[in-house]
């Protein structure tokens, strides 16, 4: 009962995360049309932003929210308002946009994971933030990993209502349908291209932000991050809010599970269930 509670609640904590991680690919590559495979390093780059306040300045790590969020929103609208948008311009279709896209990402990823290289080394960095257990029955848990819970789907609820409430979330709903037609209904096709690009920056700044209050990480991590975020992406299916986050759970769940036993056959078994996927749903979970 002990190992089930644990596996279960520290499931969800790493699900809570994936979730929030593939929120912002979801949205990226659902809605503009962009296989970011710089996704993890700008959740890197914002764990490392984070670490900076919280051990130099003393502030407290939910601060970067404020701070790491704007600045890699910021980034990512300049970055599809210029290069992107060349690229698009240049373009013959959107396959063939999707192609070049990805060329782009790979060079961001390159001069992202150097930048942090020559600032922060590479070695493991990472800092003690409430790091003391709670109990919860029989099962003793992270003070920090609860904290991350708790604000990584506080994060995704905001998310999903700003989609499902808000004039621009309706805009971006659209645009991810039918970007012709939502542009013949006066939606500004390109603006919302960008402002979902750094929405989808925002939510790596975010999910960087939790992902350093509970476990080290490297200038060479953000990788990992991304593979997982395409991992849950086509778990839940490709555009869909609510795939994105229960995608992240059970891959969280069934990820701490394997990693109890055996910690380097974690990302087999995600490779595992991604083929079986595609062979039996190819448009994942919830995909339509």
């Amino acid at each position: 009962m002990t190992l089930f509670l644990t596996v279960l609640i520290n499931g969800c904590i790493l699900g809570s995360v994936y979730a929030l991680v593939a929120l912002g690919l979801n949205t990226q590559y659902g809605v503009a049309h962009i296989l970011n495979i710089a996704h993890g390093e700008f959740i890197i780059l914002s764990a490392f932003i984070t670490m900076t306040l919280y051990a130099g300045a003393g502030l407290h790590p939910l601060v970067a929210l404020a701070v790491a969020g704007p600045i890699v929103f910021a980034i990512s609208f300049v970055l599809h308002r210029t290069l992107y948008k060349r690229v698009k311009d240049m373009s013959a279709n959107i396959g063939e946009f999707e192609g070049n896209a990805i060329l782009v990402a790979f060079g961001i990823y390159f001069i992202v994971q150097n930048l942090m290289r020559d600032k922060w080394g590479s070695a493991t960095s990472g800092y003690q933030f409430m790091a003391f257990p709670v109990r919860i029955g029989p099962a003793d848990i992270a003070a920090n990993n609860l904290f991350v819970l708790l604000w990584a789907v506080v994060i995704c609820v905001v998310y999903y209502l700003f989609l499902m409430r808000t004039r621009t979330g309706k805009a971006i709903r659209a645009a991810a349908q039918d970007a012709g037609a939502a542009a013949l209904l006066g939606v500004k096709i390109n603006t919302i291209m960008a402002l979902c690009f750094a929405i989808g920056g925002l939510l790596a700044a975010f999910a960087g932000v939790l992902i350093s209050m509970k476990e080290p990480f490297t200038t060479v991590s953000g990788m990992n991050y991304t593979t997982i975020a395409f991992i849950v992406v086509v778990l839940g299916g490709l555009g869909n809010v609510k795939g994105a986050i229960l995608g992240g759970f059970i891959l969280g769940i069934v990820g701490y599970a394997v990693s109890t036993y055996d910690t380097g056959m974690m990302f087999a078994v995600f490779y595992l269930i991604v083929l079986v996927l595609l062979i039996v749903r190819p448009k994942g979970l919830l995909g339509r």
